[in-house]
């Protein structure tokens, strides 16, 4: 018998419904409705609460195989959790740019370098595209960051894209503005997020 019906037939047992299952085990209804179908396994800490509350081993709820793919599945969602965080980190840290000199400016024949704050011998233009790049990305790290157990489906697959856009996009626009210390910072957090990307498929 697989784990959608072993939770069926238990929660039958118990004369439950779907509903009130899930306000025992903290989750919403539509996981119960998932897990009983089939479309989907719980968590490792779901997967013990279903234990724990029907006073059954985790050996009984699974086969060998459900095991192996369930603890797969949690290991990848771990790794990917992992990653959102570090992404999060990593734009939010593109806000440096207003404290450490990460810009050259020319003064009396000379390039010294400052911080974005401190930038002032450029068109205004200028500096407010740089305030905008550095701003939209912290930005979004902050939001990375708060939204970590957002679980919805656009959100989930969006929000690396749009990370990587964004520090695409700056370190372009640095180097179009030939600064070649910003455009290398935001390169060297580019760089971190592909190898992440790569590591985890």
């Amino acid at each position: 018998m697989e784990f959608n019906e072993k939770l069926q037939q238990l929660r039958k047992q118990k004369n439950l419904t779907q509903e009130e299952l899930a306000e025992q085990l903290f989750v919403s209804r539509t996981a119960i409705s998932k897990w009983e179908s089939g479309r989907g396994y719980p968590s490792i800490e779901s997967l013990k609460a279903v234990s724990g509350f029907f006073d059954v081993s985790v050996d009984d709820l699974l086969s060998g195989e459900e095991l192996v793919s369930l603890a797969e599945t949690d290991k990848k969602e771990k790794m990917g959790n992992t990653c959102d965080l570090v992404f999060g980190i990593l734009d939010v840290m593109s806000a440096l740019m207003f404290i450490i000199p990460f810009f050259g400016q020319a003064e009396n024949g000379m390039i010294r370098m400052v911080s974005l704050l401190r930038l002032t011998e450029m068109p205004d233009y200028m500096k407010t595209t740089y305030t905008v790049i550095v701003v939209l990305v912290a930005a979004f790290g902050i939001a990375e960051l708060a939204l970590q157990n957002v679980r919805h489906r656009i959100w989930i697959k969006g929000k690396r894209s749009v990370s990587l856009s964004l520090g695409i996009f700056g370190t372009m626009g640095f180097i179009a503005s030939r600064q070649p210390y910003a455009a290398s910072y935001f390169l060297c957090m580019l760089v971190l997020k592909g190898i992440l990307t790569r590591r985890q498929r």
